[in-house]
């Protein structure tokens, strides 16, 4: 009788403490939402959109799960999903304003999450990064994110997800020609336009199950030097400011700087503090320029 007493309190026991720690989950604070320091400045991926924003995503997914997500990417291949609500919400600029829009991948979408340090606090910044995003895509919004946002400038950052082949195979011609059309399309419209260098990768993490994570396979250091290479003397021929994150987050190999990354190809907290007054400074360059004829 003791023993089954005893077995009786140890249950007890082990469900009061299940209990409590349901509770102080329960009470604990929610993570903070990504930062926004205005109406329409920015807007996390909506919290019911279980897919992601490329098809080379959809390999994590099998059967009738996997054609779902293609059929969801395919449908809005650009995705205006994202920042619809946060273009319509966005005031039109005030007279004066410096309106500068960042437009890319994660390496953009990431900046405006509290983790990171904050999006450039107190400036007119607008942020319209989707992480994943290739040029293709990117070129199909950029009208809707940039163009009828009426900013002074555009910070363009992309081209790093087509090397990495995320909505298939594509050649360096193809990704500089989409990389061109959006700078002649802002051009065309009066908008400075700031060219950022891709950032280096390396491959010195480890992932949750600590296999080592290899970033240079999927985009090989060669190659992304190329298409900065290009993008430095495109700007150069055609008035555009050329914005050099390589050299200031590379190690002498060339790969992505340890302390600046927890995975090999996002920049961190420290990262993005390392960006930021070269960004500053590339926009500040392009804001002293005439604006470019219509």
């Amino acid at each position: 009788m003791r023993r089954s007493t005893t077995a009786a309190g140890v249950g007890l026991a082990a469900v009061l403490q299940a209990a409590l720690a349901a509770l102080v989950a329960a009470q604990a604070p929610a993570p903070a939402p990504a930062a926004a320091g205005f109406p329409g400045q920015y807007a996390p991926p909506p919290a019911e959109r279980k897919f992601p924003a490329w098809p080379k995503g959809c390999a994590r997914f099998e059967g009738e799960e996997k054609m779902s997500c293609l059929d969801t990417v395919a449908s809005d291949f650009a995705g205006f999903y994202r920042y619809a609500g946060a273009n319509a919400a966005l005031a039109a600029p005030k007279p004066g304003e410096d309106r500068v829009v960042f437009f890319g991948d994660s390496i953009t979408d990431n900046w405006s999450k509290p983790e990171y340090g904050g999006f450039f606090p107190g400036r007119p910044y607008v942020n319209r990064g989707i992480g994943g995003q290739t040029t293709a895509q990117m070129l199909l919004r950029f009208r809707a994110d940039v163009l009828e946002l009426s900013p002074r400038a555009v910070v363009l950052l992309a081209g790093t997800n087509d090397i990495a082949g995320n909505a298939g195979p594509v050649t360096p011609s193809q990704i500089q020609d989409n990389l061109a059309s959006m700078a002649e399309l802002a051009r065309l419209h009066g908008v400075r336009v700031v060219l950022a260098s891709l950032l280096p990768v390396s491959d010195d993490k480890r992932d949750a199950n600590g296999q080592p994570v290899t970033r240079t396979r999927q985009r090989p250091p060669a190659t992304l030097r190329e298409l900065n290479a290009w993008l430095s003397g495109y700007a150069a021929q055609n008035g555009h400011v050329y914005l050099d994150y390589f050299s200031a987050t590379a190690d002498a190999s060339g790969l992505l700087r340890p302390e600046l990354n927890d995975d090999g190809l996002h920049p961190n907290a420290k990262g993005y503090a390392v960006m930021a007054p070269l960004a500053e400074k590339a926009i500040a360059e392009a804001l002293r320029k005439a604006p470019p004829k219509r």
